[in-house]
């Protein structure tokens, strides 16, 4: 019944709040503070499970491996506050880079930043590329493609770091280690 829930976690749950995520940035240029609370929420009640399954010293979920993961979203919020302290990056996409963080522990992080960094850069140069191009007349109805096209707009970054995280997860550590 755990190793259930565990696998649940990781291949439905997550995957899912990462999309949801992206989806909220993309439609409202925004990310709700309860999506990243409940991905680390979410984080404790997985490494419970796993350390309450028994199989959490196999896998590296100790004490120490939970620092570890702690370590990273730490690092990940603290790089996030000064991007957002210097106007690059919104609040909430500080947060949600935590949280990511967070599930993909270190042993990941700098590899998910360098991924969530290209992709942000190729979201922002297709976003600059569409901003120079009229919205046919149609779909002016639709507020979110309005914002996203509107030249004065940010860019919703949360779309790059959850598609970071999805590309990531599969071949991290706890999937792994978890599935084998």
């Amino acid at each position: 019944m755990l190793a259930v829930a565990i696998d649940l976690i990781l291949i439905a749950v997550l995957p899912a709040l990462l999309v949801g995520v992206a989806a909220w940035d993309l439609m409202s240029f925004t990310i709700p503070n309860i999506l990243p609370a409940i991905m680390v929420l979410l984080f404790f009640v997985f490494a419970a499970l796993v350390l309450v399954s028994g199989h959490g010293p196999g896998i590296g979920m100790t004490l120490s491996g939970i620092g570890s993961h702690l370590a990273s979203a730490i690092v990940a919020l603290a790089a996030g506050m000064a991007l957002f302290a210097l106007g690059y990056v919104g609040g909430g996409d500080a947060k949600f880079y935590a949280a990511a963080s967070l599930w993909l522990g270190w042993d990941s992080f700098f590899e998910y930043t360098l991924y969530a960094s290209l992709l942000g850069g190729g979201l922002t140069l297709t976003l600059l590329a569409l901003r120079r191009i009229p919205l046919p007349a149609m779909l002016h109805g639709q507020g979110w493609l309005l914002r996203l096209v509107d030249r004065d707009a940010g860019v919703p970054y949360g779309i790059a770091l959850a598609a970071a995280a999805l590309f990531m997860l599969p071949d991290s550590d706890l999937i792994h280690l978890v599935g084998g």
